[in-house]
């Protein structure tokens, strides 16, 4: 059975312009009403205009779907709980979010200035904060809700001249993490895209022929599965020219060390064995890891939990 968005309310921010402008016309195509969020600022955030984004809502209507548009700064709080309490109001729910705001202020960390650092952390990770605080409630209240977080393979893996950007992008896997266990109980799921498509973003980084392989449509068909009903939660995907993973942030199972070896010399000594990857698992949770330590403790004390 196709996945399909009908009945739903979504808002996708940065929706102006390359991946989240696919991602609002891919979603309103499979039946979804959606709000077009775009501040309509430069690469560097700065500006601002509200065209780009009646630009996607033209194109939604025009392509027989519903849209409105939204120039709420997503560093804003009050203007993103505006804008989600001006869909509920007009629409009775925000059941969707994609939160794909985002710029860049790429420097080395050498010659980074604390402002531009500070700007990027406002737009991508405190942003995409107000944005899952301001739909949270009304999720809870209807026992229904799916997020889409957007990071970057610079903050999962790093890349040079983004230590603002990627500490943004990286922050977003813990913002998961805790709202995917958070949101459990009331039906609420929280995912990841991390992408690689053409865009204002990625057009000086690449050559033209890579460019054109990479469309940002490439990338909406993991966003909607990750919005769609039957989507599995605390899941981030890569997704790029029409390739698709799953990336997983993994732990060694360890080596629990005797007390005389509690030194870095100790530590040196085991080191091949304490970063064997061939035991590696993904945790579901921090506690897990906790549990983990404390039982290996125990089984060489001897001591029966």
């Amino acid at each position: 059975m196709a996945i399909r968005f009908d009945g739903r309310v979504a808002i996708v921010t940065g929706a102006g312009n390359g991946l989240g402008r696919a991602h609002a016309l891919g979603l309103a195509s499979r039946g979804a009403k959606v709000v077009v969020n775009d501040f309509g600022g430069a690469r560097d955030g700065t500006g601002g205009s509200l065209s780009p984004a009646e630009t996607v809502v033209e194109e939604i209507r025009q392509a027989g779907g519903t849209a409105m548009a939204d120039g709420a700064d997503v560093s804003n709080f009050e203007q993103v709980t505006a804008m989600v309490e001006r869909a509920t109001k007009e629409w009775g729910s925000v059941d969707l979010l994609c939160a794909n705001a985002g710029i860049l202020r790429d420097k080395s960390f050498a010659k980074m200035e604390v402002a531009d650092c500070a700007k990027v952390l406002d737009v991508h990770l405190t942003g995409t904060f107000y944005c899952c605080k301001a739909v949270w409630a009304g999720m809870r209240e209807r026992n229904y809700g799916r997020i889409v977080l957007t990071t970057s393979s610079s903050g999962l893996f790093g890349n040079f001249g983004q230590a603002n950007y990627g500490a943004a992008k990286a922050g977003m896997v813990g913002l998961m993490n805790v709202l995917a266990e958070e949101g459990r109980k009331n039906n609420i799921k929280v995912n990841t895209i991390s992408p690689t498509a053409a865009t204002r973003m990625t057009e000086e980084l690449l050559p033209p022929q890579a460019l054109q392989l990479m469309k940002p449509e490439a990338i909406t068909p993991a966003v909607e599965f990750l919005l769609s009903e039957d989507a599995p939660t605390r899941t981030i995907m890569g997704a790029g020219a029409g390739s698709f993973a799953v990336i997983r942030v993994l732990e060694t199972e360890g080596v629990n060390l005797p007390q005389s070896e509690w030194t870095p010399d100790g530590v040196a000594a085991h080191f091949k064995d304490i970063a064997d990857m061939s035991t590696a698992k993904a945790l579901q949770g921090a506690f897990e890891q906790t549990q983990k330590y404390v039982a290996q403790a125990a089984a060489r004390a001897g001591i029966k939990l």
